[in-house]
């Protein structure tokens, strides 16, 4: 029984404080605490009409002087005569500690029925005092309506075949899972490690190959399509986002790429806005997101990017790879608050965590707890410890839910009660046990959790998940389109994705490192060829000798540079694809070009170095044709480099064929060998640093001398050919190499 007089001493604290916050109450104008209209007319959404009636927003003003003080007194009046009633039974307490967490997220979707306001007709939006500390109220975020979206699956499997040297071995994954998620629901898969619970999610995500997959998955009673695409969002466990992008620009390209055609660019970065004022990134909006080796925002800002890139196309149904990890208790409570919040708005929610607090865990409203891929349990997250219970399974000491359930799975039973019927066969010794404390070992706590299961709850979840829905045929209809919805035409989507390339990779291509290792390169050789003469047979072998390091130089660096291109991009690749962003040839063709720009800049600057150092030419045609003629090699070369990457997709593979095969068409430059046999001289011919080395003799060379070095000089029109032709033709393999593979987009 609670002492009286401590109620009474908190509600004399709580007057008090009322009154120093009244009298420092500011003004703000009508317009601030306007009130918010559905499409149906009604006001007070369902989240401002919560935060009213439990109290938790207190000190803000509306319209000015006198009035705002009578509004304040008002509501908090009658926070206080709740709190009061509610302070035995601790109600209060909760309702502060509720208010003080997460962060508010007002997405417009339902709307409170006139029959749950009738009792606080007295007050309105305009009644709502603004929060002296969080400042401004955030607007709303206008969205249009959302098709909501039923998800179901009934005995899911899952397979991966294990290659071995002589035979092929079938894993079994998922065996049997069942389960469904309303919208306005939080549904959490969770389980040790290794359990399958990003398995299942990609799964129900249709981010996996259908061939491998046996049971069924409905979205609105219909299987999976490409129209679901664009209504699913997936947030990946890992922050896939461009470094060197702000919050904003990350944001805005999203929005930009995925939002409907129907909206202006203007509307589409609004939206983008939008987003950021309600997930509190306005602090860091233009700050870059960073990585291991950039300084950028903070993990948990990250992660709230990653959902905005989500949210911003008013999914119907989002999906989150433990979204909490590595997070503080803190940080990952108001991102579980923000899942809470965006299905409030009718937004169908699951999501993987691994071991959440015991304050995140009654945050959800379902539960999927699986184990060694078999289903231990699905259902009301709240009634969780009640069914464990009734098999005889229940904590022997206060503990967190989700330790005493992941205990469970993982088969470790200390300090959780031995069920009578495994205690039983352990006292008859027909079980082995775990000599120190004569417990069953894991695989049998696991093999009976699983039978319990089955064999009392299975058939009954599964029979009412075989009910149809009671939706009418336009929503069904509209999940089984075929018909896939870019956001952008094919020509927005590659000015979209060129201007995000070059301001991505700006950085790097003009990093300090880069610019003074070129810059020193092309010094080195001007003070080593310090004005050469050009007339002379010794001088112009010298020269030969200069211009071969030339195609030798920017044959190799851009190679090694482009490896890494699609081996790097290729989760950002997989993960807007797999969300149809974008169309792939809209992608290479601005992965491609964008870098043009960025590599014409150094190779100028080596040239402009080198050419007037060395005393080579001094025309300003002449200098132009060996500037194209290097840029023609550097294109070509990054060719060769993006294809060796998107064909092997694997850095060490590729950079150790990329030194086999630079190595060979330097060696066949036509430098260090004039006379190649026959059998192998087709190599000579596929090597751009002899086509490259050829050209800029006869530029050099043409009108002076018939021949240098044992080459002919002519119009070279044969090695511009060669070389244009090299361009096309490894961008070509490197495209089929890239719509070859395996994206995890369940197309």
């Amino acid at each position: 029984m609670e002492n009286p007089m401590n109620s009474i001493t908190l509600a004399i604290t709580k007057s008090d404080q009322l009154v120093m916050e009244t009298q420092a109450a500011p003004k703000t104008t009508a317009n601030e605490a306007a009130p918010v209209t559905s499409d149906s007319g009604e006001t007070l959404s369902r989240k401002s009409s919560k935060r009213f009636m439990m109290g938790a927003s207190p000190g803000r003003s509306n319209g000015g002087g006198n009035k705002n003080n009578t509004h304040i007194w008002k509501s908090r009046s009658a926070q206080m005569k709740l709190d009061m009633e509610e302070l035995s039974s601790g109600a209060a307490l909760s309702r502060a500690s509720s208010a003080s967490l997460g962060l508010s997220f007002s997405f417009t979707g339902f709307t409170v029925p006139p029959d749950e306001i009738a009792d606080f007709k007295p007050f309105s939006d305009d009644d709502i005092p603004e929060d002296i500390e969080a400042g401004p109220s955030k607007p709303k975020f206008q969205t249009e309506p959302t098709l909501p979206l039923y998800l179901k699956f009934i005995d899911v499997t899952y397979k991966v075949t294990t290659k071995g040297m002589k035979t092929c071995e079938y894993r079994d994954i998922l065996n049997g899972i069942s389960g469904a998620v309303n919208p306005g629901e939080v549904l959490a898969l969770m389980g040790p490690s290794g359990s399958g619970k990003t398995t299942l999610l990609n799964l129900l995500g249709g981010r996996l190959n259908p061939s491998s997959v046996g049971g069924s998955v409905t979205y609105n009673d219909q299987p999976y399509s490409k129209f679901l695409k664009s209504r699913i969002g997936f947030v990946t466990q890992d922050d896939v986002l461009f470094p060197h992008l702000t919050v904003k620009e990350t944001l805005t390209y999203a929005a930009r790429l995925r939002l409907s055609k129907a909206l202006s660019r203007q509307q589409k970065e609004k939206r983008a806005i939008d987003v950021i004022r309600e997930l509190g990134l306005e602090r860091c909006q233009d700050t870059m997101i960073g990585s291991s080796f950039v300084r950028g925002v903070s993990g948990g800002e990250r992660k709230r990017v990653c959902i905005g890139n989500e949210i911003i196309i008013n999914p119907s149904l989002l999906f989150l790879d433990e979204p909490t990890s590595g997070l503080d208790s803190t940080t990952a409570l108001r991102t579980v608050q923000t899942l809470h919040d965006i299905a409030e708005a009718g937004k169908t929610v699951v999501t993987t965590i691994h071991q959440p607090s015991s304050r995140l865990f009654h945050k959800f409203d379902k539960l999927i707890l699986l184990g060694k891929g078999s289903l231990l349990y699905f259902g009301r997250a709240s009634e969780v410890m009640v069914y464990f219970s009734s098999i005889g399974c229940s904590p022997l000491i206060a503990m967190n839910p989700a330790e005493f359930l992941l205990d469970l799975a993982n088969g470790n039973i200390n300090d959780i009660s031995v069920p009578s019927e495994l205690e039983d066969k352990v006292q008859m010794g027909t079980l082995e046990t775990e000599t120190r404390n004569e417990k069953p070992p894991p695989t049998v706590v696991h093999e009976y959790l699983t039978e319990a299961y089955e064999s009392r709850v299975a058939e009954n979840q599964k029979k009412q998940l075989m009910t149809p829905l009671p939706l009418d045929d336009e929503h069904k209809l509209k999940v089984s389109s075929s018909k896939r919805e870019w956001g952008a035409s094919w020509w927005e989507q590659y000015c979209i994705l060129f201007c995000r390339g070059i301001k991505e990779r700006r950085h790097d291509y003009f990093s300090w490192l880069r610019i003074t290792q070129v810059l020193s390169t092309a010094v080195i050789l001007g003070l080593l060829w310090w004005n050469s003469d050009t007339k002379s047979t010794r001088g112009s072998q010298d020269q030969a000798g200069l211009l071969f390091f030339i195609a030798v130089f920017w044959g190799f660096f851009p190679v090694f540079t482009a490896i890494f291109t699609f081996p790097q991009e290729r989760a950002m690749l997989n993960k807007e694809r797999a969300a149809d962003m974008y169309r792939l040839s809209a992608y290479f063709l601005a992965r491609t070009t964008s870098d043009l720009p960025l590599d014409l800049i150094l190779p100028v600057l080596f040239l402009l170095v080198v050419y007037f150092m060395a005393g080579l030419r001094q025309s300003v045609g002449l200098f132009f044709y060996s500037m194209l003629t290097v840029f023609l090699c550097i294109v070509a070369a990054q060719g060769l480099g993006l294809a060796i990457g998107a064909t092997l997709m694997d850095l060490k593979r590729a950079t150790t064929l990329a030194s086999v095969i630079v190595m060979t068409f330097m060696l066949a430059g036509g430098y260090f060998v004039k006379k190649v046999p026959v059998f192998i001289s087709w190599i000579r011919y596929m090597s751009f640093n002899y086509h490259t080395y050829k050209l800029l003799l006869k530029v050099q060379y043409q009108d002076i001398m018939p021949l240098v070095n044992g080459i002919k000089i002519d119009n070279g029109l044969r090695e511009v050919v060669a070389l244009v032709a090299m361009i096309f033709g490894y961008r070509l393999l490197a495209y089929l190499s890239l719509r070859r593979m395996k994206l995890h987009s369940g197309s």
